[in-house]
């Protein structure tokens, strides 16, 4: 294992979403072009799988103190148990090192996150739905669904019309926030991107708003305090204040 420098907290996240399917497929498709293209980047991502999606904290402490206790009596367990396991010690000891003290620092912190994405989220209440206009029929039907909590409905009716029209700003935000609603906020992100590339989007704060929170529950707190900057929005002040603190 050749453990470096280069690997940064926002790295190790990423490879753990990309191991855990959990990546969209644009951002997937660069992970994966960029571990095609770099020796270097796919070495980095070998070691950080090791680390993380191979050993359990819980797991690892169990194996180091049954190692420890096989060291301290070894003749007594050559004679009454089955011959252990060969274990790479200083493998395991290295990356217990990091994960033990990886794993403390995600545990508090994205408990905090989590608190505070819980604190601070609500669902976009979304448009009137007096379907005036038969040219709006279909998008105030699914409003209708939205409203009701039927989000994945909502989402579906929303994005037949996206395919007419994909850099609507209407469309894209209330895909996004029906996603966030519907505890999607990896699927919420891009949809809520593309509106912020429209200053004069009458979405724009709060696209900004709930793309803050969007990072902040995916524990990517500085994508989050980036958004929540652009933001206007009252909450995003009180948000990161208390990330600042």
């Amino acid at each position: 294992m050749n453990l470096n420098n280069n690997i940064t907290q926002e790295l190790l996240e990423t490879v753990e979403r990309y191991y855990n399917n959990t990546m969209t497929s644009a951002e997937r498709s660069e992970f994966e072009n960029k571990l095609n293209n770099s020796s270097s980047f796919k070495t980095q991502v070998e070691d950080i799988k090791t680390l993380i999606l191979g050993i359990e904290v819980q797991s690892l402490k169990e194996q180091l103190n049954s190692f420890h206790k096989e060291l301290s009596n070894s003749e007594v367990l050559e004679t009454k148990q089955p011959k252990p396991k060969v274990l790479n010690f200083v493998k395991i000891a290295v990356a217990a090192s990091i994960i033990i003290a990886l794993g403390s620092f995600w545990y508090f912190n994205s408990n905090t996150n989590e608190k505070l994405y819980t604190e601070y989220f609500s669902v976009d209440p979304g448009l009137p739905t007096t379907m005036s206009s038969n040219n709006n029929f279909e998008f105030y039907d699914a409003m209708v669904s939205y409203k009701q909590g039927d989000y994945t409905t909502a989402i579906n009716k929303w994005e037949k019309l996206l395919q007419a029209k994909p850099s609507n700003d209407t469309l894209n935000y209330f895909i996004g926030v029906a996603h966030l609603a519907n505890k999607n906020e990896v699927e919420a992100i891009p949809f809520l991107n593309v509106v912020t590339n429209y200053s004069n989007s009458a979405f724009l704060n709060e696209s900004y708003y709930y793309l803050g929170l969007a990072y902040l529950k995916n524990n990517n707190v500085k994508l989050a305090k980036k958004n929540l900057n652009f933001s206007t929005v009252d909450n995003s002040k009180l948000i990161l204040s208390k990330l600042n603190d």
